[in-house]
This record gives C-alpha cells, sequence and structure tokens, in this order.
C-alpha cells in the first residue's frame, strides 16, 4: 500500500528519471515528501516557464522525456511556454501538475483550472488522474506518448487528495519504446531515385536522432556526395566542417544554398516537418505539391502528407532510416559530387563574420574568438532575437547534442536551457547567448545555477532595444519607434549580486580576456557585452534598414 506520491516517484524512477525540474507547491507536497527517499536529483527553479524550458532541453539533448512538476493554477500558466516549445520542437517532456482536490473540482476553487482544456492544443496529451491505482498506467503511457512518433510534451494533471491517498497498485515497469523502419521496397524506391538523379538534396531535422545516427549519415552522405542541409535550429545534426555541409535551411538562408534547393530534382527530407522558418514560408518547397521528387522520411504517419505531399513517403525514425540506408551504395561516383563540393565552399564563405561594424564593439571579432576557444563538445544555448542571428549563422557546430534553441522562435530560452545542459553534463563547457529584452524574461534561472554550483557562461548581448522588433519596426514604419526601447540593469553586477561572477565588454579587445576570467571564475558568470543598436545584423545597420524601407 502506497501513497499516490509515492506511486508517482515509483513510476519516474522505473523509467529511468534521474532528475526533475519544479518549483514547489503545496499541491502535490505528497510528492515532494516521496523525492526525499529517492535518488532522483531534484532541481527547483525560480519560476515555472524556466522550469519547463530546463525539462525541455534535458528532453533535446538526450531524447528521454524531460521532467517537470508545477503547481496549479499560476504555476501551471506559468509553465505553458515551455510547453509550446516542445510541441513546435517535438521534444519529449512529461509535465506533472499539482490539481485541486477532487471535491472541488468544477466549482472554480482556488487556483483552479481545466488543464485538459487548456494545453489541449499545445500538448501530444492531457490527462487528469482520478484513480491513484492507476498511476502506474498513466505514467508509463505518459513516457510511452512522448517519445513515439513525433515526440512531444505530455501533461499530467494529479488532484491534491489523489496523492494523498493510501492503495494498492501494480507495481510500475518501463515503457517499452516504439521504433519504426523502413521496408525494403521503400529502400528500393529511394536508390532509383537517387540513381536517375542530377541535382540532390538532403535536409535533416526534427528529433529521435542520436550520435550514432548522425555518424552513419556522415557515412551516406560520403557514399553517395550528397550535400547535407540542417533544418532551423537543427545544426548539430551535421559536422558543419564535413566536406558535404551545405548550410543551415533556415531564417536569413544563403541564397546560394536557396537556389540548390529549388533547383534540386531530388528532396530527401528526414525527420524534419519542414515549417514556415526552414521552408522560407513554404517557398523552398512549395506546398502542397513540391516542383521537387521529395522523399519524406519521417516517425509519425501523420506528419507524411500533412503540408506536402511526397513522391515517396517512408514512415520510419531518422535513426531507423540512416541505419538502414548505410547498407545501401551507388553503382559508381555520382555526377554531383563536383556540385556538393562547390556548395561547401559557399557555406564557408557565408559562415564567415564580418570584420567590422558600427560601434566600438565588433561582434564577428568576438563569434572568431570563441570558435578558436570553444572545444568542438561545448554546448550552445539561446533563445530568440536578432542577436541569435550570429550564432544560427557563423557557429560551427561539430557535434551532436550541443545545441539547445527552441525552432519556435521564443524567449528567455536560453539561460534556462544552459543550466539544465549542465546539470546534464558537468564536465562540459556551457555557453547561454542572450539579448538584454531575452535574457530578462527567465533571467532569474542564472540564481538555479549559483545555487547548484553549475559555472555557466552566459554573454548578454545588450543593445537597450527589442532588436528583432525594433528592425521590423524600422522597415515597416520608419522613424516611428514605440515600445521598443528598454532600460537595462548593469548585467555584470547583477551576476555579482546572485552571487556569480560579472564582466562588461565595451570595446571588443575586452571581450577575449573578459571571457576567460569568467569561464576560470569556477562561477556561473555573465559576460555583458554593450552593443551600438545601430549594429542590428552582421550586413545591416539599423539606419540602413530605415532608409530602404
Amino acid at each position: 500500500m502506497k501513497t499516490g506520491g509515492q506511486l508517482i516517484v515509483d513510476a519516474l524512477e522505473a523509467n529511468g528519471t534521474d532528475r526533475m525540474f519544479c518549483v514547489p507547491g503545496e499541491s502535490y507536497l505528497a510528492v515532494l515528501d516521496a523525492l526525499h527517499d529517492s535518488s532522483i536529483r531534484t532541481i527547483v527553479c525560480r519560476q515555472e516557464g524556466g522550469a519547463a524550458m530546463m525539462a525541455d532541453c534535458q528532453g533535446r539533448l538526450t531524447g528521454k522525456p524531460g521532467i517537470c512538476f508545477v503547481t496549479r493554477g499560476p504555476g501551471a500558466t506559468n509553465a505553458s511556454a515551455g510547453i509550446h516549445i516542445a510541441m513546435q520542437d517535438s521534444v519529449p517532456l512529461i509535465l506533472f501538475i499539482g490539481q485541486v482536490a477532487s471535491h472541488a473540482k468544477e466549482r472554480e476553487a482556488f487556483q483552479e483550472v481545466d488543464y485538459v482544456r487548456f494545453f489541449g492544443d499545445i500538448a501530444k496529451w492531457v490527462v487528469e488522474i482520478d484513480d491513484a491505482s492507476r498511476i502506474p498506467e498513466f505514467v508509463t503511457r505518459a513516457f510511452a506518448v512522448a517519445t513515439s512518433g513525433r515526440p512531444g510534451p505530455v501533461v499530467i494533471s494529479l488532484p491534491e487528495d489523489m496523492l494523498t491517498s493510501v492503495v494498492d497498485a501494480p507495481e510500475a515497469l518501463p515503457h517499452t519504446p516504439v521504433e519504426t523502419y523502413p521496408g525494403e521496397a521503400e529502400l528500393d524506391a529511394l536508390e532509383m531515385l537517387l540513381a536517375g538523379a542530377k541535382r540532390p538534396f538532403v535536409i535533416l531535422g526534427g528529433t529521435r536522432w542520436n550520435a550514432d545516427a548522425v555518424a552513419r549519415m556522415h557515412e551516406i552522405a560520403e557514399a553517395w556526395s550528397l550535400p547535407v542541409g540542417c533544418s532551423f535550429r537543427r545544426q548539430m545534426l551535421f559536422d558543419h566542417l564535413h566536406p558535404n555541409y551545405a548550410g543551415d535551411v533556415g531564417i536569413g538562408i544563403n541564397p546560394k544554398l536557396a537556389t540548390a534547393i529549388k533547383q534540386a530534382d531530388v528532396v530527401l527530407l528526414i525527420g524534419g516537418r519542414m515549417g514556415e522558418m526552414p521552408s522560407s514560408d513554404y517557398t523552398l518547397l512549395k506546398s502542397p505539391y513540391p516542383d521537387q521528387a521529395l522523399v519524406h522520411v519521417h516517425a509519425d504517419a501523420g506528419e507524411l502528407g500533412r503540408v506536402y505531399r511526397p513522391t515517396l513517403a517512408i514512415n520510419a525514425s531518422p535513426a531507423a532510416f540512416v541505419e538502414a540506408f548505410t547498407k545501401r551504395m551507388p553503382a559508381g561516383t555520382p555526377s554531383w559530387a563536383a556540385e556538393t563540393a562547390k556548395l561547401h565552399a559557399a557555406y564557408l564563405d557565408w559562415s564567415t563574420p564580418p570584420e567590422n561594424g558600427p560601434g566600438p564593439v565588433q561582434m564577428g571579432p568576438i563569434i572568431n574568438y570563441l570558435e578558436n576557444v570553444l572545444p568542438d563538445d561545448a554546448i550552445l544555448t539561446n533563445g530568440a532575437g536578432n542577436y541569435a542571428t550570429w550564432v544560427h549563422r557563423f557557429h560551427r557546430f561539430r557535434r551532436f547534442a550541443t545545441q539547445g534553441a527552441p525552432t519556435s522562435g521564443s524567449m528567455g530560452y536560453g539561460t534556462p536551457a544552459a543550466v539544465a545542459a549542465k546539470a546534464l553534463y558537468p564536465e562540459r563547457t556551457v555557453v547561454a547567448f542572450a539579448g538584454d529584452g531575452c535574457f530578462l524574461m527567465n533571467g532569474q534561472e542564472f540564481a538555479t545555477a549559483v545555487q547548484y554550483d553549475l559555472p555557466i557562461v552566459v554573454i548578454v548581448v545588450n543593445n537597450g532595444i527589442y532588436g528583432t522588433i525594433r528592425m521590423h519596426q524600422e522597415r515597416e514604419y520608419p522613424g516611428r519607434v514605440v515600445g521598443t526601447d528598454l532600460k537595462n540593469p548593469d548585467f555584470a553586477a547583477l551576476a555579482r549580486a546572485y552571487g556569480g561572477h560579472g564582466e562588461t565588454v565595451e570595446k571588443t579587445a575586452d571581450f577575449a580576456p573578459a571571457f576567460e576570467r569568467a569561464r576560470t571564475s569556477g562561477k556561473p558568470a555573465i559576460v555583458e557585452i554593450r552593443l551600438d543598436p545601430e549594429a542590428i545584423t552582421p550586413t545591416r545597420t539599423m539606419t540602413q534598414i530605415r532608409d530602404r524601407a
């Protein structure tokens, strides 16, 4: 006989959970009590949105569900930002919410929310557990749902009285992973398409990859001389210095790469959905009928034909597909090998940052410095904003599990993601990038890094504005600035106030020694770069954008 709280923790342990992220609440005290005697590491966060984003990053880097606990009402609604990220990014995550007691439901009780209705459109599955004896069933199912097909977030509501009830329940067993494999007939058809192709192109995206699958994809690209691009914020799926890498298929795409994809006769899309951002608003591949012969590989049959009608649909996970296709070899040297080399050369040119720009701080040399000093397994995280262009375009990712960034374009992600990444891989360098507006959306999670001695480095690019919105504002309504100016704190002083290390960079030459002091301080650190707001993009100033409007 065990309480519902004990059964929840038992089920998590049975499914391999080693850490969870939470903001505590009285609505799930029974779970917190059960965690006292558990091996699961509990990381207490400062706001539920940050906790959910930490769970997302854990799921993103491992492929296993990140676990998050929050209290009812405002706790749950705060966490919804992280749930939306996980849904759009296809990341496995399980959010547990303490709920009002059963007798108070449907009375608009204190902090009551109907979670099935609230999360219905932004979660893969939402359920409320009324009977504690069914906890092993529901939690095991949650792990299965979160990881199968197209991964995503699951939300489980836990009435307070259900968690304290004492019941007899079956012992929790781990979920059974579900894999989808390509058929031989499908592989034969793909082989025939490639044999007849003149300008093929491969786009990698989505989740359900691992380091072995990425290595096999390298082998396939080499054997077939295929040019390979990575979908928006999925750059860690292919080594950027590999001679077959052609660049990122996302916001601000290299025009030469865009032309190559539009002119391709066969496009092999593996794992991704090819949504609005990577498709350049559905222009690289026309919806619903692409100009190219499209081979779409996806683990969820519901995504095949959802937006694009594929010439060949292969219902398989990326890992299973590349494992199978590695065994297929071309009859001879493909005719497009020279074009693949040209696309890689175009990528190297495109990803070389400029040396100059307005103001006393130049981001190009700073990025070059980081490229030279960061190890290949360094993890980079970021949220959203124009500052992210410097990472998105110019950082050359080398290994799997080195990128934590939301394809949903959510601000405030970088700092909590860095905390989760450092907790997961304490031996690796973890650097978060944030704009001044982006950082202050979840910057309080820097306190979590201090509490758990997680020495991340947060680079805050401070230009005193909501940069992306100002850029669009100046383009659409030049000179009519409203609502995009920011007055910021001293971020280096803020880091010290939290108990971390702080640095301020006001000239380009200041950055290298400041970053080294931050990295060797042994503390969580903030390096604030005070950037001229004119330096709004790597290639255009704010004045140029306004003048061209």
